[in-house]
């Protein structure tokens, strides 16, 4: 930033460029997306061809090497168009990211070229059925034999499960609960890798959903990202980001929910008069354009201390997206009640925002673990 408070030129092209894309690219379309659940991998390719496959993968591994808040302006860009296509951006992001930060060389030079311009794109497996926010508590197994890991166990909520090539994974190496986890980066094609059937969402229907199974599937000990139990710390160093990114979409979707009700409360007449020269309306939009600049104040400063690695920047991260993720539903809620009967009508973009702006209060760990997460830091000795 030139100051505390403002965009550099260069931050500002970034964010022109990433609306622009928006503009062109997603929000003419995203409506059908939504209906058909259509999941949009040319749209994913033109994006990487932006460089928006490796926002924040080094310059040497083929990425632009952009910081958190330069990431956050293009989320929050393209989420104004869909929230669940830019939502995608951020987990082929992460996986991608956590590759070229903690894999060694060959690894890198095997999945970086494809992964950055998102000629290949890549889904990121924590979650299984039985380990949701206690993410420690995972139970897929990877049994070294010789040269390989022999995979059991179920991931679950995975996006573009099915879809995607390359699936980075934590699984159990060891006993202990989270020195006993490591990173694997899994092709799509491994024997013995298998998905479920596409899960039926409320919203996010253009990115699918589904379980990927591992049955005595093999991969290559030299698909391990980093060490034997290393994998739950880089699952964590990579929730910071991540956390920033899904609050970044919540911006997006409410920005462009409040303009939408800007545009309708000026023609939409009722009694008489525009709605919008009723005091309650101009009260309700002046709430949630507040809320929405305080959300965005706290998120990209966040995304700083994250860049800088600030002792703090775990609790700034998850402040951040607790408050962006609960001001984003909350403005979309507001703004359906404006449009009334219409705002539940799917010719209108405000319905589809509630539903896909749902589920930001859950991913990357739920709102409640964020209060956890600052809470224990508050009462730190």
């Amino acid at each position: 930033m030139t100051d505390q408070f403002s965009l550099t030129d260069d931050q500002i092209a970034i964010q022109e460029t990433a609306r622009r894309f928006t503009a062109d690219a997603i929000t003419p379309f995203a409506a059908q997306w939504d209906a058909d659940s259509h999941y949009p991998v040319d749209v994913w390719k033109a994006a990487g061809e932006l460089g928006f496959g490796g926002i924040y993968v080094s310059e040497e591994g083929g990425g632009i090497g952009l910081g958190r808040l330069e990431a956050a302006l293009i989320m929050e860009a393209m989420a104004y168009g869909c929230a669940a296509t830019s939502a995608h951006i951020s987990i082929h992001n992460m996986a991608t990211w956590m590759i070229d930060k903690f894999a060694g060389q060959e690894l890198k030079d095997r999945y970086l070229p494809d992964l950055v311009p998102m000629d290949k794109i890549a889904s990121y497996c924590l979650t299984e059925p039985g380990s949701g926010s206690d993410a420690a508590a995972l139970s897929t197994t990877a049994r070294l034999d010789g040269d390989h890991y022999i995979l059991n166990g179920t991931k679950q909520f995975i996006s573009g499960s099915g879809y995607n090539e390359i699936y980075v994974c934590m699984v159990r190496t060891g006993e202990h609960k989270v020195k006993g986890i490591s990173c694997l980066v899994v092709d799509k094609d491994t024997p013995g890798v298998s998905f479920g059937k596409p899960e039926k969402k409320l919203g996010w229907n253009a990115s699918p959903t589904a379980q990927v199974i591992f049955e005595d599937a093999r991969v290559p000990v030299v698909n391990r990202v980093g060490d034997e139990g290393d994998g739950f710390k880089f699952a964590m160093m990579g929730l910071d980001g991540g956390r920033l990114n899904i609050g970044a979409c919540s911006l997006g979707g409410a920005q462009r929910c409040l303009d939408e009700t800007v545009n309708y409360v000026r023609e939409r007449k009722q009694f008489g008069q525009a709605i919008g020269e009723f005091q309650n309306t101009q009260f309700t939009l002046a709430d949630m354009a507040t809320d929405l600049e305080a959300a965005r104040a706290l998120l990209y400063l966040a995304a700083a201390k994250v860049t800088t690695g600030a002792p703090d920047k775990t609790k700034f991260a998850a402040m951040a997206k607790k408050l962006a993720s609960d001001s984003g539903s909350s403005i979309v809620d507001r703004a359906l009640q404006m449009f009334g009967g219409y705002g539940y009508l799917c010719e209108y973009p405000i319905e589809r925002f509630w539903r896909d702006l749902r589920v930001h209060r859950i991913l990357e760990g739920t709102n409640e673990v964020m209060q956890m997460i600052i809470g224990r830091d508050l009462l730190r000795p």
